[in-house]
C-alpha cells in the first residue's frame, strides 16, 4: 500500500504528535476524540496530465484517522493522493528553527574559553571557505575589458584644422586620427590593415589598386559612406585651390568608381609606397561638397568635424575668445573596427609644455605626449608611467658643398664625422632618450646594421639608464680620443694648424696657390634641442681645429630664407622617414632644388638608381638589396654628419590597458589602436569567454 511520508526529524508515532505537526499548530492537551467528522474537500491546484482511463476519484484526508498509513485509496478506480504541502513546508521550517535553537543552547552552555575557541574555529572555517571559493573563481575565470571609464589626453598646442586634407600640426593630426578613418590603417606591428576597406588587390604591373568597402559603413551623422566620398576626398586633395599638404601624394592618380562599394586607383608608373596613401581620412561629400574653395579652410567643420573614425564629438568647449580648449568624444558605435571601450575620451589643449605638464602632474589629464627628455627623467623619478619609442627621424648636419667649397674635400667631411662622440651627444641633448644614427636610415629601420650605427646606444631599451656609465672626466677623455682621430685624418691629407689653431691647406690651381681654411657656418632652427646640438658641434670642432659659427633662425624664417633658396654652409635639421622608407624626396639628385628635400644637394648615380628601384619594385628582395646599395654610397660619400634619432616620450596612466605605441611614424599614430584601449574590466568564467568577446 502506497503512502507519502512527511519528511521531518523523527518518525510520527502517535496521534498526538501527528496532530501537533499537521493540525492547527496548537499542541493538544487531551487525547484525540475518535469521533467521525465530515471529510473536508481539497482543491488540486496543479493537475498533471493523467491518462484518461476512467474518472479520477480524489480521496480526501480524514484527520480523524489514527495514522497516515490508514489512508487507503479506493482500489477499484485510479486515485491521486494529496498531501498538505503547506504543512510540509511549515514542518521543515519548524525543524530548522529547532536546530537553530539547539545550536544557541549549545553555545550558551560553553565556558568563555570554549566560546572563544568555537568562534575562532567558525571564523576560520568561513574565511577558508571564502578563500577557497575565491581561488576557484580565479582559477576558472578570466579578466576581460568592458565598456566604461573616462580618459583625458593632454595636447600641447591648439587644433585649427581637424581635416585630413589641411591638418599639419601635431594637435591637428591627433584629432584627425581620433575622428577620421581611411581605407587602411597602421598597426603597432608596423603593418597596414583594412579599416574601411574589406579587401584590396594590386595588379601585376603595379599600376592598378582595387578596393572593396565593408558593408554598412556610415559617418558619425548616420549618412552612408560610399566610394562617392572616397573619390570626392582624393579629388579635393588634388585640387590646387585647396592647397592641401597631401596633394603631392596623389599627383597623377586617376580613379574609377565601379560601384558604391568598389573603386580603382590607377597610377601612371609603379610606386610601391602608394598603399600609405590609403590611410588618408575620408571626408563626407554630403557636407563638404556644399563648401566653396575660399571657405574650405575657415569652415566650422574644421573645428567640429564629422568623420567615420573610432570617436565622434559629443561636445566642443570654447573659451570666451572662441578658442577650442577641449573636446568630449564618445565611441562611434558603427566604427568599422568595432566601437571603442572607453566611454568618454576628453582631449584638452594647452599653450605650452609647462602648462600641460602641470596638468599631468595634478591629475587633470591622464596622459601627455611629446614630453621633453628633461621632464621625462623628472617624471620617471616619481614613478610615473612612461612609454617611449624611436621615431623614424634622423637629425644631422647636412653639407652644402656649393656654398662652402672647403666641404668639397672628402677628408674634411670625414674628420668632422669622426670627431663626434654621438653617445655623449645623446646623453647631453636627449638625456638618453634616443638612438645613435650614422646613416640616412634610422637604426630601427636600417637594412645594413653593420655599417650604419655604433654597436651601442644610449637607448638600447624602452627606458634609458638613469645616468651615463662614464664620469665627466672619462667622457672628456673619450671625446678627446674622437677629436684626435679627426685630427689624424686631416694631417694625413696635408692639413696643418695655423697660429690660431685653425686647420688650413695650400692648394695649387695652375700657377696660383690658394689657401683653404677650415671655416664654415651651422644654420639651424630656434628649437632648444637643435640650438644645444649646434653649440656642442661648434665646441667640438673648435677643439678639432675648425672655425665654426652658429646662426639661429625662427622656424618660418629658416624655411623661407635659408632652406628653400639653399643659403647655408651646413644645416642642422631632421628628416622624417615614413613607414614606407621612401628616401627618394630626400636624396635623389632630381630633388636638389626647391621644392625638393635633398638639402645636402647630394648627387650620386648609383644612389639614384637604387632609390628608383626602391620606389618602383614590389619585390622585397630587390628592394632590400637596393637599400643596402644606397646606404653604402651614403656611408662612403659622407654628404652629412648623422647624429641621432630621438625617442617619442608618452606619459600615461596606469589605469589604461592595452596601450601600445611601437612603430609609429608621427606622434598622432599613438592612437592607431585606440579602439582597443580600455579602463574597466570584468571577470568572466572561461567557459563564457568566447561569448563575451
Amino acid at each position: 500500500m502506497n503512502s507519502n511520508p512527511i519528511p521531518q526529524d523523527g518518525d510520527i508515532k502517535t496521534d498526538e504528535e501527528f496532530t501537533e505537526n499537521i493540525g492547527t499548530g496548537n499542541k493538544q492537551q487531551t487525547p484525540v476524540q475518535k469521533k467521525p467528522r465530515a471529510p473536508r474537500k481539497k482543491k488540486i491546484q496543479n493537475v498533471i496530465d493523467v491518462p484518461e482511463i476512467s474518472p479520477v476519484v480524489i480521496t480526501p484526508i480524514d484527520t480523524s484517522t489514527t495514522s497516515i498509513s490508514n489512508i487507503v485509496p479506493n482500489t477499484d478506480t485510479p486515485t491521486i493522493e494529496t498531501l498538505p504541502v503547506k504543512n510540509i513546508i511549515e514542518t521543515k521550517k519548524s525543524s530548522f528553527l529547532k536546530l537553530s535553537e539547539k545550536i544557541k543552547l549549545l553555545y550558551r552552555s560553553f565556558r568563555p574559553t570554549e566560546k572563544l575557541i568555537f568562534s575562532i574555529a567558525l571564523a576560520t572555517l568561513i574565511f577558508s571557505s571564502l578563500s577557497l571559493l575565491g581561488k576557484v573563481n580565479d582559477l576558472y575565470s578570466v579578466e576581460l575589458p568592458t565598456k566604461g571609464g573616462t580618459y583625458t589626453e593632454g595636447v600641447i598646442g591648439y587644433a585649427r584644422f581637424i581635416n585630413p586634407l589641411l591638418g599639419y600640426t601635431d594637435a591637428d593630426r591627433d584629432m584627425i586620427s581620433l575622428i577620421y578613418s581611411g581605407l587602411l590603417k597602421p598597426t603597432p606591428e608596423g603593418k597596414l590593415v583594412a579599416d574601411l576597406a574589406q579587401s584590396w588587390t594590386v595588379s601585376d604591373d603595379g599600376l592598378t589598386y582595387t578596393f572593396i568597402l565593408k558593408d554598412g559603413l556610415t559617418f558619425h551623422d548616420g549618412k552612408p559612406l560610399t566610394t562617392d566620398d572616397i573619390e570626392f576626398t582624393v579629388q579635393k586633395a588634388q585640387d590646387p585651390l585647396i592647397k592641401s599638404p597631401r596633394a603631392e601624394n596623389w599627383a597623377g592618380v586617376t580613379m574609377e568608381k565601379v560601384s558604391p562599394t568598389e573603386i580603382k586607383f590607377i597610377l601612371k608608373k609603379p610606386y610601391s609606397p602608394f598603399l600609405e596613401n590609403m590611410t588618408l581620412g575620408i571626408l563626407p561629400k554630403h557636407i563638404w561638397s556644399n563648401i566653396e574653395h575660399e571657405a574650405f579652410d575657415i569652415n566650422t567643420y574644421n573645428r567640429e568635424p564629422i568623420g567615420s573614425g573610432p570617436f565622434k564629438i559629443k561636445k566642443a568647449y570654447r573659451n570666451d575668445t572662441g578658442i577650442y580648449e577641449y573636446y568630449d568624444l564618445v565611441p562611434f558605435e558603427n566604427y568599422s573596427l568595432g566601437a571603442p571601450y572607453i566611454s568618454h575620451f576628453f582631449v584638452k589643449f594647452y599653450k605650452g609644455e609647462d602648462e600641460a605638464l602641470a596638468a599631468y602632474k595634478n591629475g587633470s589629464v591622464s596622459a601627455l605626449g611629446g614630453v621633453s627628455p628633461a621632464d621625462a627623467n623628472a617624471l620617471k623619478m616619481k614613478k610615473n608611467s612612461l612609454i617611449s619609442t624611436p621615431l623614424p627621424r634622423v637629425f644631422g648636419l647636412f653639407f652644402n658643398q656649393s656654398n662652402a667649397p672647403v666641404l668639397v674635400n672628402k677628408e674634411v667631411r670625414e674628420a668632422l664625422n669622426a670627431s663626434i662622440n654621438r653617445l655623449s651627444l645623446i646623453d647631453s641633448i636627449l638625456q638618453g632618450w634616443g638612438a645613435v644614427s650614422k646613416n640616412a636610415i634610422p637604426r630601427s629601420l636600417s637594412h645594413n646594421q653593420e655599417i650604419s650605427h655604433d654597436t651601442t646606444s644610449s637607448s638600447s631599451s624602452n627606458t634609458p639608464s638613469d645616468a651615463t656609465n662614464s664620469t665627466s672626466t672619462e667622457n672628456t677623455l673619450i671625446n678627446d680620443q674622437y677629436i684626435a682621430a679627426g685630427r689624424k685624418i686631416l694631417t694625413d691629407k696635408g692639413w696643418k694648424q695655423n697660429a690660431d689653431g685653425i686647420f688650413e691647406k695650400q692648394t695649387k690651381s695652375g700657377k696660383t696657390t690658394e689657401t683653404q681654411i677650415l671655416r664654415f657656418t651651422i644654420s639651424t632652427s630656434n628649437v632648444p634641442e637643435l640650438k644645444q646640438s649646434a653649440e656642442i658641434l661648434r665646441d667640438t670642432w673648435t677643439k678639432l681645429g675648425a672655425d665654426v659659427k652658429v646662426e639661429i633662425f625662427e622656424p618660418s624664417d629658416l624655411t623661407q630664407k635659408v632652406i628653400r633658396p639653399r643659403k647655408y654652409d651646413s644645416l642642422l635639421f631632421g628628416n622624417v622617414v615614413g613607414r614606407d622608407l621612401d628616401l627618394y624626396p630626400f636624396w635623389h639628385s632630381s630633388q636638389r632644388n626647391d621644392p625638393g628635400l635633398n638639402i645636402a644637394l647630394y648627387t650620386n648615380i648609383k644612389a639614384d638608381k637604387a632609390l628608383e628601384t626602391i620606389r618602383n619594385t614590389s619585390d622585397e628582395v630587390k628592394k632590400a638589396d637596393a637599400y643596402k646599395v644606397f646606404e653604402n654610397e651614403i656611408q662612403n660619400d659622407i654628404p652629412a654628419v648623422f647624429l641621432y634619432s630621438p625617442d617619442y616620450i608618452y606619459a600615461t596612466s596606469k589605469d589604461i590597458h592595452n596601450l601600445e605605441i611601437s612603430n609609429i611614424t608621427n606622434p598622432a599614430e599613438r592612437f592607431m589602436d585606440v579602439q582597443s584601449w580600455y579602463i574597466e574590466t570584468e571577470k568572466v568564467w572561461k567557459i563564457f569567454e568566447k561569448q563575451k568577446i
